[in-house]
């Protein structure tokens, strides 16, 4: 069994970031090494963990030691094309492809760049936490971005803080990658929940920016000219390239992130070439401007 003292931690950029090194995700790991992750976790947001070769029996496993895992979203039956795949068959696995059987997807969200967004941010419980594996990379692009939200909230003037304190956002998913909702038309049935603009992360007690473009549509309490303005101006700090760290993907990566701490996206790559990254999750809970909220 692998030791906490055998477990490398090294920083891969100054926003967040960092690669976990000495451990195999095969074998079991012991509580002492489990917390020895996590505590890099809280600090660097986001980690790498390279040279992995894992079945989803193994992701599934490791993922759990930090917490229930969490169950895909089923798209509503008019949405359900653009987020199902003919090989996602466990309910807690989310397959991210471009491929193709027989001219039917095999997983969700294939092609092209992805705007930056929070994994589930459109439902009452988003996820706590995220990880990706990549299965299939092609040659060049398909990077993830990540930003940090804890540095975007506290780069924004205080003014714009006083103004949206107790302030609610509308996010909603229509299960595109790099486009907003039309929300002149009906959208009761589109995945749609009002989050605070800031909350306060349920585990470090930090206050974070809890607004992304893809996802994030409108500010509760604004005309729709100030609400366009003022979110504009969020996503504009929030994807500030001094707030993120851009991971290039080898084989054998499986990255982990902090979903409430950061937003994430995707550069483009060409479409001729195959992509697989198997993702899941831990579940999360409500989230609240102050924990005095709870």
């Amino acid at each position: 069994m692998f030791d906490a003292n055998d477990v490398e931690v090294i920083p891969l950029g100054e926003a967040c970031g960092a690669e976990i090194r000495g451990v195999d995700l095969k074998k079991d790991l012991s509580d002492a090494v489990i917390a020895k992750i996590q505590q890099a976790w809280n600090e660097h947001l986001v980690l790498c963990v390279r040279g992995q070769d894992l079945t989803q029996e193994d992701q599934l496993r490791f993922a759990a030691r930090f917490g229930p895992l969490g169950a895909r979203k089923q798209a509503p039956q008019p949405l359900r094309d653009r987020a199902e795949g003919v090989w996602q068959l466990d309910p807690k696995i989310l397959l991210v492809s471009n491929i193709k059987v027989d001219g039917i997807p095999v997983g969700a969200f294939g092609d092209g760049d992805m705007w930056f967004h929070i994994d589930s941010g459109y439902s009452e419980r988003p996820y706590k936490y995220t990880f990706l594996y990549g299965v299939e990379l092609p040659n060049e692009g398909g990077n993830t971005l990540f930003s940090n939200m804890y540095k975007a909230y506290d780069a924004l003037p205080e003014d714009l803080k006083r103004k949206l304190a107790g302030r609610k956002a509308l996010h909603i998913h229509e299960y595109k990658r790099s486009e907003k909702v039309d929300l002149s038309t009906d959208i009761s049935a589109v995945p749609h929940w009002f989050h605070p603009v800031f909350i306060t992360h349920p585990y470090t007690h930090k206050k974070v920016l809890f607004v992304d473009r893809l996802m994030t549509a409108r500010l509760e309490g604004f005309s729709n000219e100030e609400s366009d303005e003022i979110l504009a101006r969020l996503y504009e700090i929030g994807e500030s390239r001094e707030f993120i760290y851009e991971h290039k993907w080898q084989h054998g990566d499986l990255i982990m992130w902090d979903n409430l701490a950061l937003i994430h996206a995707r550069t483009d790559f060409p479409r001729d070439q195959r992509r697989l990254m198997r993702r899941c999750t831990v579940d999360g809970t409500p989230v609240h401007e102050n924990l005095e909220q709870v």
